[in-house]
């Protein structure tokens, strides 16, 4: 049983990510406008009353900023832990909606969709990455973390998709015109992983099950996409793995759309 994977976004200005099986199609976050959704879900020929869940990893703005709005047009069930559930509390806007709460840790299904929540260090209340597989096709997903931790390389072995941040540059961040605070932030242990970072993360999980990789949450201030791209591929050659495909995300437009 195959699944299909396309970020329809990715960055700080929204991230939202489609993955379907044969029978079932989720949107994992929902940081781009309503209409941003649905017509990037429109040029997949994906129609919107095929939506049958949203998963949310952590209640930023850039994930959860239309999840409103869209579950009253496409009628999807909304996913989140407690902790992601009373953040958007915050967001007046957001509350009163109908949760289905998961445990992180625990495996949940929205029809033949198995969804492994994981922890992930980031400096919301309760972030997640997920494990989504049907039958034997697994993608992971972790587009917000601060630094790598055992569970999570753990969890992204043994997928055939992994959809990764790349976030910026050390050098580049360091020399940019962002404020003191938010330099560091954005380096601690709960800000966003660097290409370095990322590449140490392939070279730690990459095996023979790998077929692509995304890179996700570029920074247009603080990275390169060629940059992040060329180092990603080195480090899977360098790992002996040079049929992995590694594709970019973008803000402006989907990525491209995989079967795994």
């Amino acid at each position: 049983m195959a699944l299909k994977i396309c970020v329809l976004a990715s960055g700080s200005s929204g991230n939202c990510t489609y993955i379907s099986s044969e029978n079932t199609a989720i949107l994992i976050d929902a940081g781009l406008s309503c209409r941003e959704t649905l017509r990037r879900l429109l040029s997949l020929g994906v129609r919107d009353d095929n939506i049958k869940g949203i998963c949310v990893t952590h209640e930023h703005d850039d994930h959860v900023s239309s999840l409103g709005v869209l579950h009253r047009k496409l009628g999807a069930a909304l996913y989140a832990n407690s902790g992601t559930k009373d953040g958007t509390l915050i967001n007046g806007k957001l509350a009163g909606l109908p949760w289905n709460i998961f445990l992180t840790g625990e495996a949940f299904s929205i029809g033949d969709l198995k969804i492994e929540p994981f922890s992930v260090p980031h400096d919301t209340y309760d972030p997640v990455g997920f494990v989504v597989s049907a039958g034997k096709s697994r993608a992971g997903i972790v587009t917000d973390m601060g630094m790598p931790t055992e569970l999570i390389r753990t969890k992204l072995k043994n997928c055939q998709v992994v959809i990764l941040e790349s976030n910026h540059d050390g050098p580049l961040l360091n020399d940019s015109s962002r404020p003191w605070v938010l330099k560091q932030r954005i380096k601690g242990w709960q800000g966003h992983l660097s290409n370095e970072q990322a590449c140490q993360m392939l070279s730690d999980i990459a095996g023979p099950d790998l077929r692509t990789v995304f890179l996700a949450h570029l920074s247009s201030e603080c990275n390169k996409p060629d940059l992040a791209l060329k180092l990603a591929k080195e480090v899977l050659v360098k790992c002996g793995y040079h049929e992995v495909s590694v594709r970019l995300t973008y803000s402006d437009k989907p990525s491209d759309l995989v079967e795994c």
